[in-house]
């Protein structure tokens, strides 16, 4: 079954633009796409970086999962690819996609900052989204595209929580 991701969203970019930003988020992806892959066949593969970037490709729902017996032994969880393909309407104002592709391309040390940041706003428990925006002096195109590049916080309505570790 085709199934198509429509981007209708400028933040929505983001997560495409970086789930192909290294080699290894490139290959993995290639991977998942091809055939269903258990986390420990990619990290045997690609090492710490390939379990990562399939973590990443979860939060973005770029993957779907299921259990597979691999070898005989215990069922794993296994990733494969969502999507065969993207519909992207690609008209926005400047500022909102400046805001999106600064976000995207941002270098990992100045992302790292702004997510501490953000994740300090947060405490254990959320906030409002339009209430960080205000306090830290972003726009909301620029905060959504960043919580959408991290994987330690999301979207739940107009809330910001962050994510619990499993």
């Amino acid at each position: 079954m085709n199934k198509i991701k429509v981007i209708n969203e400028p933040s929505e970019l983001v997560p495409m633009l970086r789930s192909v930003d290294t080699p290894v988020k490139r290959e993995v992806l290639k991977e998942v796409t091809l055939e269903w892959r258990t986390l420990g066949q990619i990290e045997e593969k690609f090492g710490p970086e390939g379990r990562d970037a399939l973590i990443f490709f979860e939060k973005m729902k770029l993957v779907e999962t299921r259990w597979l017996s691999v070898d005989g032994n215990y069922p794993e969880k296994s990733y494969h690819s969502y999507y065969t393909s993207f519909s992207i309407n690609a008209q926005w104002p400047v500022y909102e996609i400046s805001d999106v592709l600064a976000a995207a391309m941002m270098d990992a040390k100045e992302f790292d900052e702004i997510e501490a940041k953000i994740l300090k706003e947060l405490g254990s428990t959320g906030r409002f989204s339009g209430d960080v925006a205000e306090t830290l002096g972003l726009t909301s195109t620029m905060l959504k595209s960043l919580v959408r590049r991290s994987v330690k916080m999301d979207y739940r309505g107009h809330r910001i929580e962050p994510i619990k570790e499993e």
